[in-house]
């Protein structure tokens, strides 16, 4: 067999845990499909599936079908002010996709999923 010369920049990629979820991040925006990203990113669609299951596992993606919940130190909240008598505590998320949702503290697990799954989706 003769001498094989690869010419051109190796095909092979390397991509960070943040470049994959940069990636990820796309899929459902503007109605874009996995098929859409993958095309976008010059990806097959094995990798977008293959990169969720994987930031799954690190807990950087959410499980499918609910929401990613992370402690938050009350004073890093910027609550400054005490509470209005008689006012209910809000709480005020930001969506990877740069959105901010904001509803009572006291909204039980379900709804909450439900109400952040919305903006996440558009």
């Amino acid at each position: 067999m003769g001498h094989v010369e690869v010419l051109g920049r190796e095909r092979r990629r390397r991509w960070s845990d943040a470049e994959k979820i940069s990636v990820l991040e796309r899929v459902g925006v503007n109605g874009r499909t996995v098929t859409d990203v993958a095309r976008e990113a010059d990806l097959t669609r094995q990798h977008i599936y293959q990169w969720r299951q994987e930031m799954r596992r690190k807990g950087l993606w959410p499980v499918s079908g609910s929401a990613l919940f992370v402690p938050v130190d009350e004073d890093a909240a910027g609550r400054s002010q005490p509470l209005a008598p008689g006012s209910v505590p809000m709480i005020e998320i930001l969506l990877r996709n740069g959105r901010h949702v904001r509803c009572a503290e006291t909204i039980d697990d379900r709804s909450l999923a439900r109400l952040i799954r919305v903006p996440e989706a558009v």
